[in-house]
C-alpha cells in the first residue's frame, strides 16, 4: 500500500511532496554477544580434557568423550530447559558406563544410550521433570559420593602405572600389589598434575588472580604433557584412531532383563543429574544480580527433552551417556555466559579440535587424564553435603547409599538408599516421645514428635495421671497431628476444665493455642511475636504523654527514632510506657515460651563457643531488628550498633576505639567471612548531620556526628533524587534518604582503610575469603535493598531490593 495519497479536486494546484521510501526491514542477524564467546573458550578449555578422562576411565573409546561434548553443548544447549547449563560426559555416569561396557560392549551400550534418550524424551512429553527432584538429597548425594569414590579408587591404579579392576573390592586388594611396583613415569607426571590443580587456583596476589582465570584442569594436562615431551619419558599417552574407524552404535544385544535395567539406570542417573543441576544453575544465575532479569530460570520438562535428545544423538554417533555437568556449569555462570550460544559454542570448538588438534591431544599421558579424573571423584565426596546430611538427621540414608554404590551398584545403592530413607521416615513418624512431669506451678506434658493415632493410647494414659482441678500445660513439640490425637486431646480438656481444673495447649510455636482464642487482656499480639507489643491496645493510662520524647529535638531519642521515619516514638497511640514491671514481664515470657525452645541450642554454643559467619554492623534505632530482617539466630551474627551505623576510620582519634576493636576481633578472632554495614530509612543521624551548624559547644553527640561528615559531602542536594548512591527502580525520596545510602558506601570506604580487614581482602584464596557488603533497610515499606556489585549508567552505586523471587529455584 502506497503511503502517497491522491490529493482531493479542489487542491490539484497544491504541490504534494511523496515521504521517502524507507527500504523493507531485512532479516535480523543473529548475533552473539562478547560475554557468551569469552565465557565458551573458558567452558571448552575445561571440557575438553575432562571428556578425555571421563572416557578413558569408562573404558570407551577416547573419542567417544569428544563426541558426547560436541552433542552435548550443541544438542542439549540448543534445546533444553536450561540455557546456562553445559551438557557433556559427567563424571557421575563413569561408573555405570564402564559397567555396560564391561558386561555388554561398546556399542550395545551406544544402544542403550539412545533408549536412555529416548525414555528421557518420554519423561519430558509426561512432564513429570519435577517428580524427580522429590529423590531425597542425601540419597543423590550418597550416590555421587558413591561414584566418585569408584572413579578415585579405579584411577589411582592408572596413577601409579597399573591398570584398573573391574570392582572396588578388587581394586582395593590389589592395590598393595600395585604399590610394590610403581611406574616412576607415570606417577611423576601424575603427582604433577594432582599438584597444579591444587595451586593453581590459590595463586597468590595480582598475579594470581589473572592467572586464577586459566582453567586449573587445562594448566595441569598441559604442564603434565609438556614435562613428558620434554624430558622423553615413556609412558602410555592418548591414542586417538582415525575417524573412520569409530564404532558407532548396534542393535542391542543381550538378555532383555538385563538391558532394561540397564537402560532404567542410565536414565534414572542422566536425568537426576541433569534436573539437579539444573536447579543449581538457577541459584548460580541468581546470585548474579545483572543476569537475573537476562535469564529464564529453568524449564525442567524441556531440560528433560534436551537431554534425552543429546543422548539419542551420542548413541547414535558413538558416544558416552550425558548429562549436565557443575563444574563447566558453574565454569559457564561464572564466566559471563548471558544465553544458550555460550553452550553452543563450546560444542562447536570440540568438533574442531577433534577434527584438527589430534595430534596434539596425542602426546596428553593418560596418567596424567587419570589423575584429573580422580580428583574430581574425590571432590564428588563433598564434607559440606555430609554436614549437611549430618544436621538433619540423614546421615545413615547417605552412608548406606554410598555403600550401596561402592559395593554393589549405582541401582542397587540407590534402592538401598531409598529403602532405608522410607524406613527412617516411617520412624520418625512412629516415635513419639511424651513425657510427664510434676512442678509447682501444675503438671507439665511435652510431647516430641508427630502426635499420630499411634501415639494416642500412650498420650491417653499419661493424660489420666493427671489429677482433677490440677493446672495442667501440654506442650505439642512436633509438625503434625491427625484426627484421632487431636480429638483426644479436646475431649480430654473438656473433662478436665469441667471438673476445675485447668488446661494449656501450646502449640510447636511457642505459647500458639490450638483451642483458645489469642486475644488475651486485650492484647491481640501473640507471644511469638513480642517485639509488636508497641501495637498492643492498652487502656489509656498505659500509653505514653503526647509529647514525650518530643521535648529536645537534638537528642538521642530523636537521633534514633528519627524526624523522617515511619512512626517516631513520640505521640504515637496505644504505646506502652516502658517501665521494671514490663521488663519484667518480657522476660516472663522469655523463660515460659521461648527459651524451652533455644536452650539445647544455645547449650551447644555455650560448650562450643561462638563462630559467626558474618559481622553486621547497623545504626541503634529501635526499628532495625537485626535477626528478623536477616532471619538469623543465636550464633549466626556478631552484631556492632552505633548512632548512624558510623566506622570510624583508622588512626583517627575519636576517643572511642570499640568499632575498631569490635572490627579487628570479628575478622582476626572469629574469621568471619563477610561484613555488612546496614543503614535505615528515617535515620535520625542522618537528619542530624543535616541540620548540623558549624561552632557550638562540642558535645560527644556532634563528636561522633563528625564522622559522618565525608558522607554528607559525596552527597548532592537538590530534591530531585538524581546523582550519588540510588536505588533501583525509583528515585531517592529525599535528601536524608540520599545521605543514608552514600553514608553506607561510605562507611565500607572506611571499613576496607582498616588493617584486618584490607589484610583479608588482599588474602583472598579459593574459598572467596573476606566479602563487604552494603544494605539498606526501608522501615516504612519492610523492604532490604543490597548494594550492587556493578554501577549503575551513570557510574554510581545501585542499591537493589532483595525479593524472594531472586532467591527461589
Amino acid at each position: 500500500m502506497s503511503a502517497c495519497v491522491p490529493a482531493p479536486a479542489d487542491s490539484a494546484r497544491t504541490k504534494h511532496v511523496h515521504p521517502p521510501h524507507s527500504p523493507p526491514p531485512g532479516p535480523r542477524r543473529f548475533r552473539i554477544a562478547g560475554a557468551d564467546v569469552s565465557a565458551s573458550i573458558a567452558v571448552f578449555l575445561i571440557a575438553l580434557p575432562l571428556s578425555l578422562g571421563i572416557a578413558l576411565a569408562t573404558g570407551a573409546p577416547l573419542q567417544a568423550g569428544l563426541v558426547a561434548a560436541a552433542v552435548g553443548g550443541i544438542v542439549a544447549g540448543r534445546i533444553g530447559g536450561c540455557p546456562l547449563q553445559v551438557s557433556g560426559p559427567a563424571a557421575g555416569l563413569t561408573v555405570v558406563t564402564a559397567d555396560l561396557i564391561q558386561q555388554y560392549g561398546w556399542r550395545t551400550t551406544c544402544a542403550i544410550t539412545v533408549l536412555a534418550g529416548l525414555a528421557q524424551l518420554g519423561l519430558g512429553c509426561l512432564r513429570v521433570a519435577r517428580s524427580a527432584l522429590a529423590v531425597s538429597p542425601a540419597i543423590v548425594h550418597g550416590m555421587l559420593a558413591g561414584i566418585g569414590v569408584t572413579i578415585a579408587v579405579a584411577q589411582l591404579h592408572i596413577v601409579l602405572g597399573g591398570t584398573p579392576q573391574s570392582a572396588v573390592p578388587e581394586n582395593l586388594a590389589a592395590l598393595p600389589a600395585q604399590l610394590a611396583n610403581l611406574h616412576p613415569a607415570d606417577v611423576a607426571v601424575s603427582a604433577l598434575t594432582l599438584t597444579l590443580l591444587f595451586l593453581w587456583p590459590r595463586l597468590p596476589g595480582r598475579v594470581g588472580r589473572v592467572l586464577g582465570k586459566l582453567p586449573a584442569a587445562l594448566i595441569a594436562v598441559a604442564a603434565a604433557t609438556a614435562l613428558a615431551a620434554l624430558t622423553g619419558l615413556r609412558l602410555p599417552k592418548v591414542d586417538l584412531p582415525s575417524w573412520s574407524s569409530h564404532a558407532l552404535a548396534a542393535l542391542p544385544d543381550g538378555p532383555v532383563l538385563g538391558l532394561v535395567a540397564a537402560v532404567l539406570t542410565t536414565t534414572l542417573v542422566c536425568s537426576v543429574q541433569s534436573l539437579l543441576g539444573a536447579v543449581a544453575v538457577d541459584k548460580l544465575v541468581a546470585a548474579r544480580p545483572g543476569l537475573t532479569g537476562r535469564v529464564r530460570r529453568s524449564d525442567l520438562d524441556r531440560e528433560l527433552l534436551g537431554q534425552g535428545a543429546a543422548n539419542v544423538v551420542s548413541g547414535s554417533l558413538g558416544g558416552l551417556p550425558i548429562a549436565g555437568v557443575a563444574v563447566r556449569s558453574s565454569a559457564n555462570v561464572a564466566a559471563g555466559a548471558v544465553s544458550r550460544n555460550s553452550t553452543m559454542l563450546h560444542g562447536g570448538y570440540v568438533v574442531i579440535a577433534a577434527l584438527l588438534l589430534v595430534p596434539a591431544l596425542e602426546l596428553i599421558p593418560l596418567a596424567s587424564l587419570a589423575a584429573l579424573v580422580m580428583s574430581v571423584g574425590l571432590k564428588m565426596v563433598s564434607l559440606n553435603h555430609i554436614r549437611t546430611v549430618t544436621r538433619h538427621r540423614e546421615v545413615l540414608v547417605y552412608a548406606v547409599t554410598t555403600g550401596g554404590v561402592v559395593f554393589f551398584g549405582v541401582l542397587e545403592g540407590v534402592a538401598l538408599g531409598i529403602a532405608v530413607a522410607v524406613g527412617v521416615a516411617l520412624h520418625r513418624l512412629t516415635r513419639t516421645r511424651i513425657t510427664h512431669e510434676e512442678t509447682e506451678g501444675g503438671h507439665h506434658i511435652h510431647v516430641r514428635g508427630q502426635l499420630t493415632f499411634l501415639a494416642v493410647p500412650r498420650l491417653s494414659r499419661i493424660l489420666h495421671q493427671v489429677p482433677h482441678g490440677a493446672d495442667a500445660v501440654v506442650e505439642l513439640d512436633g509438625s503434625f497431628m491427625d484426627h484421632a490425637a487431636y480429638e483426644t486431646l479436646q475431649d480430654w480438656q473438656k473433662t478436665h476444665t469441667a471438673q476445675g481444673g485447668s488446661v494449656d495447649i501450646t502449640g510447636r510455636r511457642p505459647g500458639l493455642r490450638i483451642s483458645e482464642p489469642v486475644e488475651v487482656d486485650d492484647c491481640r499480639c501473640r507471644p511469638w511475636t513480642a517485639w509488636r507489643n508497641h501495637q498492643c491496645e492498652r487502656p489509656p493510662t498505659a500509653t505514653a504523654p503526647p509529647d514525650a520524647g518530643s521535648q529536645d529535638t537534638t537528642g538521642v531519642a530523636d537521633l534514633t527514632g528519627g524526624t523522617g521515619g515511619t512512626g517516631g516514638a513520640g505521640g504515637r497511640e496505644g504505646t506502652i510506657t516502658s517501665s521494671p514491671t514490663d521488663l519484667a514481664r518480657g522476660i516472663s515470657a522469655f523463660q515460659r515460651n521461648t527459651a524451652p525452645h533455644v536452650r539445647g541450642e544455645l547449650a551447644r554454643l555455650a560448650r562450643e563457643g561462638q563462630q559467626p559467619s558474618q559481622l553486621f554492623l547497623t545504626c541503634a534505632d529501635s526499628r532495625v531488628v537485626t535477626s528478623m530482617i536477616t532471619s538469623s539466630g543465636p550464633g549466626d551474627l556478631f552484631v556492632v550498633r552505633n548512632v548512624g551505623n558510623f566506622v570510624p576510620p583508622p588512626g583517627e582519634e575519636s576517643g572511642d576505639d570499640s568499632v575498631a576493636a569490635a572490627i579487628e576481633y570479628a575478622v582476626d578472632v572469629l574469621k568471619v567471612r563477610s561484613i555488612t554495614v546496614c543503614g535505615h530509612s528515617g535515620c535520625g543521624a542522618m537528619q542530624a548531620l543535616l541540620g548540623t551548624e558549624p561552632g557550638g559547644a562540642q558535645t560527644p553527640l556532634k563528636r561522633w556526628l563528625r564522622h559522618g561528615l565525608p558522607s554528607l559531602a559525596r552527597t548532592p542536594g537538590g530534591g530531585d533524587g538524581a546523582g550519588g548512591p540510588r536505588l533501583a527502580g525509583r528515585a531517592a525520596a529525599d535528601t536524608a534518604e540520599r545521605l543514608c545510602l552514600a553514608n553506607v558506601v561510605q562507611q565500607l570506604e572506611h571499613l576496607r582503610a582498616h588493617e584486618s580487614v584490607s589484610r583479608a581482602l588482599a588474602a583472598g584464596g579459593a574459598d572467596g575469603g573476606l566479602e563487604l557488603h552494603g544494605m539498606y533497610f526501608h522501615v516504612g515499606e519492610a523492604q532490604a535493598y543490597l548494594l550492587a556489585e556493578e554501577a549503575g549508567e551513570d557510574g554510581e552505586a545501585v542499591f537493589r531490593r532483595v525479593l524472594e523471587t531472586d532467591l527461589t529455584a
